[in-house]
C-alpha cells in the first residue's frame, strides 16, 4: 500500500527526477526529466564519475530541489547488474527493463537512434511509476551472492560444449583418412593414437598426427577443468548443506529419483534458490512452459508454449521429465501422463512431456517451499556420502521429512 501511495503522489512529477540510460560500449547517453523539462547528456561508457557528475549537473540545471526522489531505468544487456547496485547505492530507485518487452510502433518504418530510444525510456518510466505496470517487464535483480552462484554451472556448460567440439574435430580428422574411432580421450588415448593406421597399413600423415595431438591436449585440459568444477560443486554441497540455504536445496532435490546432481544444481541456482514464487502459475510462466492462446473473434487456437523466461531451466525440465517417467512410474504425474498420452502418436507424446515438465517444476517448488513431496513419489534412492540427507534442517525446508 505504501508503494501504491507513493506512486500516486508522484503522478504529477513533483519532487521526482526521472533518469534513463541508453548504454553502449563507448558512450552512455543519459536522459533526465523534471516537471516537463528534459536534458540529455553523453558520458564515456563505464565512467562512473562522469555519470555522477551528469546527475549533479542535471539537478542544478533543471532546478531539482534538495532531497527530491530520483527514479532511473536502463535496459538489461551486457553491462549486467553492477550498474543497478551502484545507482541503488547513490539512493536512486532503479529498475532494469527487459528490452524485448518494450512495445514499438509497427505503423511504418520507424527511426531508430539512441536519442529516440532514450526519450521512449523516459516516457515509459514515467508511465510505469504512474501505475501503468504493463508498459514493460522489469527484471528481478539477483544479489551478488546469487549471481555468483550461477557461474560454476554456466562455465561447466560451456566447457562440455567445448569438449564435444574437440572430440568431433578429432573424429572428423581421422574419418577423412578412413580411420574410425569410437572413443576419444582418456588414459589410454595416447597409446591408441600411436597405433592408428590407414586401411592399407600405412602410417597417418605427420602433420595430421600433430594436429590430432594438439587437439587431444586441448581436450585433456578441458576435461581436467570439467572434473575440477564437478569436484568443487560436490565439495560445496557436502560442506555447506548443513547450514541450509541453496546447498541444502540441492541436496534435497538430489534425494528424489530421477533428479541428478546437474539438474539439482541448475534448478536451485537458476530458479528456486533466489526466485520468489506465489503460486504454480508463476513457476510455469518463468520457465516459459505456459500456453499462449490466440483468440480473436471466432478464431481460437493455441500457439504453443511461450518460451519466455529461463531457457536453461526450460530445456533441463523437459529432459528431466523423461527421466521422471522412467524412474518415478508410480508418481501422480507419471500416471497422469500414461492415462492421457498412452497409445498416442510420438508428436502428442512430445506435447505431453512439456506438460509433465511444467507439473514437475511446480511439484519441485512445493517440495522445497513446504516440504510436500511430489504425490506418489515418496521413495528416496540410496545416496553417496556426498549427497547424504542433511541432518540440520534449514528454515526453508523445515517441513521436509527425513527418509
Amino acid at each position: 500500500m505504501a508503494q501504491m501511495a507513493l506512486q500516486a503522489n508522484d503522478s504529477g512529477w513533483v519532487g521526482v527526477l526521472y533518469m534513463a540510460l541508453e548504454l553502449s560500449k563507448s558512450t552512455w547517453k543519459v536522459g533526465f526529466e523534471y516537471q516537463g523539462k528534459r536534458r540529455i547528456k553523453n558520458v564515456p561508457g563505464g565512467e562512473v564519475s562522469a555519470l555522477r557528475q551528469a546527475l549533479d549537473e542535471a539537478r542544478h540545471k533543471l532546478g531539482v530541489p534538495e532531497g527530491a526522489l530520483v527514479r532511473c531505468c536502463y535496459e538489461a544487456g551486457r553491462d549486467g547488474f553492477w550498474l543497478h547496485r551502484l545507482l541503488e547505492g547513490w539512493g536512486v530507485q532503479n529498475v532494469v527493463v527487459d528490452p524485448a518487452s518494450i512495445e514499438v510502433s509497427r505503423q511504418a518504418r520507424r527511426a531508430k537512434t539512441d536519442r529516440v530510444d532514450l526519450q521512449s525510456l523516459l516516457s515509459k518510466l514515467r508511465q510505469y511509476h504512474g501505475g501503468e505496470w504493463g508498459v514493460w517487464k522489469v527484471a528481478k535483480v539477483p544479489s551478488e551472492q546469487d549471481e555468483e552462484g550461477r557461474l560454476l554451472h554456466r562455465e561447466l556448460e560451456r566447457l562440455k560444449k567445448e569438449r564435444t567440439a574437440h572430440v568431433l574435430r578429432i573424429k572428423a580428422l581421422l574419418f577423412a583418412q578412413g580411420v574410425r574411432v569410437e572413443r576419444v580421450g582418456g588414459k589410454q588415448w595416447a597409446a591408441a593414437l600411436m597405433a592408428l593406421r590407414r586401411h592399407d597399413g600405412r602410417a597417418l600423415p605427420a602433420d595430421l598426427m600433430a594436429q590430432v595431438r594438439r587437439e587431444s591436449e586441448r581436450l585433456a585440459m578441458v576435461q581436467a577443468q570439467i572434473t575440477a568444477i564437478e569436484k568443487e560443486q560436490a565439495r560445496r554441497v557436502r560442506e555447506a548443506a548443513e547450514a541450509g540455504g541453496a546447498m541444502a536445496m540441492v541436496r534435497a532435490l538430489r534425494q528424489l529419483k530421477g533428479i541428478g546432481p546437474v539438474a539439482a544444481w541448475v534448478f536451485v541456482m537458476e530458479f528456486f534458490g533466489w526466485r520468489q514464487f506465489k503460486n504454480g502459475k508463476q513457476v510455469g510462466a518463468l520457465a516459459g512452459l505456459t500456453g499462449t492462446p490466440y483468440a480473436s473473434g471466432q478464431m481460437q487456437r493455441e500457439q504453443g508454449i511461450s518460451k519466455a523466461g529461463n531457457q536453461r531451466v526450460r530445456a533441463l525440465a523437459v529432459e528431466i521429465a523423461w527421466l521422471w517417467l522412467r524412474h518415478q512410474p508410480d508418481s501422480a504425474i507419471s500416471r497422469w501422463y500414461a492415462e492421457r498420452f498412452a497409445g498416442t502418436s510420438k508428436r502428442h507424446k512430445r506435447v505431453g512431456i512439456v506438460a509433465v515438465a511444467r507439473k514437475l517444476l511446480v511439484a519441485l517448488w512445493r517440495y522445497l517451499d513446504t516440504g510436500e513431496r511430489p504425490a506418489g513419489a515418496p521413495g528416496v534412492r540410496h545416496l553417496t556420502p556426498i549427497f547424504a540427507p542433511f541432518r540440520k534442517v534449514p528454515s526453508a525446508l523445515a517441513r521436509v521429512s527425513r527418509p
